[in-house]
């Protein structure tokens, strides 16, 4: 049956939505605060909005995969967890199955808006208040809000109990820079860098396709509040972000001295500082004319970008979201289902993700800290144990279904590296402590460490 859609809001997340409405031959109106023009000439990107396979696969559904032929594609990860700029203490390197990717949101959205009209959906341009988001419900039989932030989100409350934080657990600084490697030394494949320091917060980098077509690297330090890679407050433009950057790299994390010597800033919007506090929102809004709406996207749940999971929650939101309103036929969409339909959403996915996130952002308990020690030794290549180990690590970025509860559950954590290796969690461990001491004495007699 043919139903009316309204989508409130233009990002990544909405236009996937009205996409896949669309496709299913509903007729669809999206409201935009800007035009396509707007979003490519005049606006910063909000993140890095790095996507893995169920999102890509949910783009190339929709045909929004413009840029196949482009866009880097990120085959894993390369880890280094370090306690100072003179102590390395292990590294990590790990593939994904399928890759991974990164294209300017700007460039999307101004593509996908103009793809939304030649499809036979609607484009409206303007502000959207409570009034008219209400004019908006009426006229639609389901309205989605996927604005992410100001007015319109707050109409949904936080929810308290699955929130978990009161407050952001990092302070983020995002700059897109062109005169970069795309490469890292040893690592067979193209990967994000991770830099993590415990106490002090996370710099990690990733390939990344700008709106001009070139390729350069989406570098986002994650600090915690008041530590040493707190530096970015009061950052009046993109230049001093990089220029802070920079000189944090080469003091904090001087092996990455020579990738970021020669970055720029890809444009001058490209750029952000700010901070987010993780929130899951009572999915439906009453408005004050009795009418609801929806939460999609980062409306509904919102995470700090350390474990890359916003635009990937996103898209399952979606394909969730979608699967409920083909179940539904011509019934109604009222309060009751809406809140199901969310429910089922972060029942099978939601949860999860938003929980691997959280852990991410907290000091690693003893089952997280054990699962990147029995990795130890992993080059990205071939199937030895702890390569075997790495991958699964780095695949629970892709579906954090996998082995989330192994960070923080002990008798989890070590049943998952017995099953891994095929032996006793606790001799891998040791060999691995022993292997990591080694490159600590090398390190505390004033020689470089040999990680792989």
């Amino acid at each position: 049956m043919r139903r009316k859609f309204g989508v409130v809001g233009s990002g990544i997340v909405g236009l996937c939505m009205a996409h896949g409405l669309r496709k299913r031959g509903h007729d669809v109106t999206l409201y935009s605060d800007r035009t396509a023009e707007q979003w490519l000439n005049e606006s910063t990107p909000t993140g890095g909005a790095g996507r893995f396979r169920d999102a890509i696969a949910l783009e190339r559904e929709l045909g929004l995969s413009h840029w196949d032929d482009q866009v880097p594609r990120v085959g894993g990860v390369h880890l280094t967890m370090s306690l100072s700029a003179k102590n390395r203490v292990l590294t990590s390197t790990a593939t994904i199955e399928g890759p991974g990717m990164a294209v300017d949101m700007r460039l999307q959205i101004h593509r996908w808006l103009a793809d939304l009209e030649e499809r036979g959906g609607k484009v409206v341009v303007g502000a959207v208040g409570v009034e008219r988001l209400a004019a908006i419900a009426r006229e639609n039989d389901l309205t989605f809000v996927a604005v992410g932030r100001g007015p319109l989100c707050n109409l949904f409350p936080r929810d308290e109990a699955r929130s978990v934080r009161t407050a952001p657990p990092r302070h983020l600084a995002m700059a897109i820079v062109k005169g970069v490697s795309m490469e890292v030394p040893g690592v067979p494949f193209l990967p994000v860098k991770f830099n993590i320091s415990p106490e002090e917060g996370e710099a990690f980098w990733m390939p990344y396709l700008h709106k001009s077509g070139i390729a350069t690297s989406a570098l986002l330090v994650e600090a915690r509040p008041g530590k040493g890679l707190d530096r970015f407050g009061g950052c009046r433009d993109g230049d001093e972000v990089v220029a802070r950057m920079k000189a944090l790299i080469t003091e904090r994390f001087p092996w990455e001295a020579a990738w970021v010597k020669n970055a720029e800033l890809a444009d001058p919007r490209g750029w952000l500082v700010g901070e987010v506090l993780p929130s899951v929102r009572g999915p439906v809004a009453t408005l004050p004319t009795g009418e609801t709406v929806l939460a999609l996207g980062d409306t509904a749940v919102s995470m700090d970008p350390c474990a890359g999971q916003g635009a990937n929650n996103g898209a399952k939101m979606v394909r969730s979201y979608l699967k409920s309103i083909d179940a539904r036929g011509d019934a109604a969409f009222d309060a009751a289902w809406q809140r199901e339909a969310f429910e089922t959403f972060f029942r099978d996915e939601g949860e999860r993700t938003y929980t691997f996130s959280d852990v991410l952002t907290q000091p690693m308990a003893k089952a997280g800290q054990n699962l990147l020690i029995a990795q130890y030794g992993s080059t990205g290549s071939g199937t030895s144990k702890e390569q075997k180990l790495a991958n699964a690590i780095a695949e629970n970025f892709v579906d954090p279904r996998r082995i989330t509860h192994c960070f923080t559950d002990l008798a989890a954590s070590n049943a998952f590296i017995e099953k891994t290796v095929g032996g006793s969690a606790k001799w891998h461990l040791f060999k691995k402590t022993l292997a990591i001491g080694q490159q600590q004495l090398r390190q505390a007699v004033g020689l470089q460490p040999r990680h792989p």
